[in-house]
């Protein structure tokens, strides 16, 4: 280490005056703090990766053995409230990037602005999920163990039009198909009963958009840091680290999401 790095921490680390007082004074130079600090963001990044990569392989593997679970079970979700979501992040990842370019160019405003409608999709993101989680429990598409679902409106259905003419039974079925339509397809849930083990899918719904879900809280407890931050004034053209650091996960946050919406949503 150069003899200069000795530091003063409240005055720069070569001891003049006007230096970052967030420079910590073990680095040599901020560029050395920033990049080290980039560089252990990316080799979390890179475990997280392999987290969810090893979900990813057990749904393929779930999903080649049993694809009837597949079939019946994504009737259950609701693709419209998957692609809200999915706009929603996007839209974040934008305002998240924008924000770490305005503390490079000490905008704190913008700062400021963009961090907090970041926190806004996360939020609504939540509220989302919210909806979606409470209709599955209410219909008990739960997990497996404590997969029940509940069919007596289907029964109830069935029976009602047992008995009718073919002409009568044809306008059911026309009627169903055109309220379905009208509920992206998923007015009643999934059609017919359940196939044995259906509970592994939604074991997989739980599992893998739950943990995204808790990725997301993380997310928004650390965009709220990097806020109280920004209001304070920390961040500038000589230190925006932090912000950069958050905004490289939240992107790979959004980055997860956008594989979980075909994969549970729109592939039969």
């Amino acid at each position: 280490m150069s003899e200069h790095a000795v530091a003063d921490p409240h005055t720069g680390h070569d001891g003049h005056q006007g230096h970052n007082p967030f420079h910590a004074h073990h680095f040599d130079t901020p560029k050395q703090q920033f990049d080290a600090g980039k560089f252990g963001m990316w080799l979390f990044l890179v475990q997280e990766v392999l987290f969810f990569s090893g979900l990813f392989v057990f749904y393929a593997i779930v999903r080649v053995n049993h694809p009837e679970i597949f079939r019946w079970g994504h009737q259950a979700l609701d693709p419209f409230y998957g692609f809200v979501n999915t706009i929603v992040l996007i839209f974040s990842s934008l305002t998240m990037a924008w924000a770490v370019r305005c503390a490079q160019k000490g905008q704190r405003t913008g700062l400021i602005v963009n961090l907090v409608i970041t926190l806004v999709c996360a939020g609504v993101f939540l509220c989302v999920k919210y909806v979606e989680y409470s209709a599955k429990f209410e219909h008990g598409f739960l997990w497996a163990g404590r997969f029940n679902p509940h069919t007596e409106d289907h029964a109830g259905d069935h029976s009602a039009t047992e008995g009718t003419t073919s002409h009568d039974s044809g306008h059911a079925d026309a009627s169903h198909a055109a309220s379905a339509e009208g509920h992206g397809g998923h007015a009643h849930g999934p059609v017919g009963p359940p196939p044995k083990n259906a509970g592994v899918f939604f074991s997989i719904y739980f599992g893998m958009t739950g943990l995204h879900a808790i990725h997301v809280i993380a997310g928004i407890a650390a965009i709220t840091w990097i806020l109280v931050r920004s209001v304070r004034g920390d961040f500038g053209p000589d230190y925006f680290g932090p912000v950069d650091y958050v905004g490289l996960y939240w992107h790979l946050v959004d980055l997860v999401w956008i594989y979980l919406f075909p994969m549970l949503y729109l592939i039969e």
